[in-house]
């Protein structure tokens, strides 16, 4: 098959340093990839894994297979979790089972201790047992000192972190990971990573292209402008242009509040909140209206009844 890492796009530094890795036998405990969501951290990690576990940089087919379908007995892919009804419920599930998305998940404590469970068991098949923990910056205090401890006597087994936002773990977990650092891709990279997507992972766009707000919000990240789409497409028809048109008029300031709250549910209410910023500051260039709905979002994420937030911040910019 091809080079293990060919499909990774716009990264050659993090492919240098993981190819070095492979090649020479000298794989660090602990990883730590860095960089901004939807650049390739998530498919790095597991074209590595790849090559960990079938010997080399050249992969192997039933193995990548293995991995995309989560069902290697050495491996342990953990991510932020929801609280509901006394259980956890992965952020990657929240959405189709209906759970609200508010409050941003977490990482919690019974992960991590798990995460040091699976570790210090004997690997199944290969000679090591392997751990990803994705968004690590969404770990909780508990759960980063469990880590740290963790870390300290990693033992024969490896741990790759994903995070985009490094500055958030302790600067102890840190020093006990090599860094791999992933950068946000060009507009024409951007492209040709989006072409190469499954369609049914694909958001339609129309033949006018993506809103350059979209772009704009994505910031070099295709991942993101992937999650942008959905969204945008998602908002029911002349919502966002009522948004933008805001006068003074009370009444109508109450009425968009309404179908807001009721259109759409915490997450996009959320998103609407950075594309809002983003459309005031192109034409206002004041902080005031960006700080108000600083304050809105700080309100929908402390569960304020979110039809009286947006009501008392519409009154507010409109007046």
């Amino acid at each position: 098959m091809a080079d293990l890492f060919d499909d990774l796009i716009g990264q050659p530094r993090a492919v240098t340093l993981l190819t070095a890795a492979l090649e020479r036998g000298r794989l660090a405990p602990a990883y730590l990839f860095t960089g901004a969501d939807g650049v390739g951290r998530r498919l790095a990690a597991l074209r590595l894994l790849e090559g960990i576990l079938s010997g080399g940089v050249a992969g192997s087919e039933p193995i990548r297979r293995r991995l995309a379908q989560g069902n290697h007995p050495d491996l342990l892919w953990v991510e932020p979790t929801y609280q509901h009804q006394g259980r956890l419920v992965k952020a990657s599930e929240a959405e189709e089972q209906g759970i609200g998305r508010r409050t941003p998940p977490q990482l919690r404590l019974e992960q991590v201790r798990e995460v040091t469970w699976f570790l210090a068991r004997r690997p199944v098949e290969g000679d090591r047992s392997l751990v990803v923990l994705e968004a690590a910056e969404a770990m909780a205090e508990a759960a980063a000192n469990a880590l740290l401890k963790t870390l300290e006597e990693p033992g024969h087994g490896l741990l790759i972190l994903l995070t985009a936002a490094p500055e958030r773990l302790l600067s102890t977990i840190r020093s006990r990971c090599q860094p791999i650092p992933f950068v946000r891709l060009s507009p024409a990279l951007m492209q040709d990573v989006l072409r190469r997507q499954p369609q049914q992972e694909q958001v339609a766009v129309d033949a006018t292209g993506d809103p350059p707000e979209l772009l704009e919000l994505a910031a070099g990240s295709p991942g993101a402008l992937l999650r942008h789409r959905r969204f945008w497409r998602g908002l029911p028809e002349g919502l966002a242009e009522r948004l933008l048109a805001l006068g003074r008029d009370p009444m109508e300031a109450l009425a968009l509040a309404r179908d807001l709250s009721e259109a759409l549910d915490g997450e996009q209410q959320l998103w609407l909140l950075d594309w809002w910023q983003l459309q005031l500051w192109r034409r206002r260039r004041q902080q005031g209206p960006l700080r108000r709905i600083e304050q809105l979002r700080s309100h929908l994420l402390a569960f304020v009844q979110p039809r009286l937030a947006w009501e008392v911040a519409l009154l507010d910019l409109g007046a």
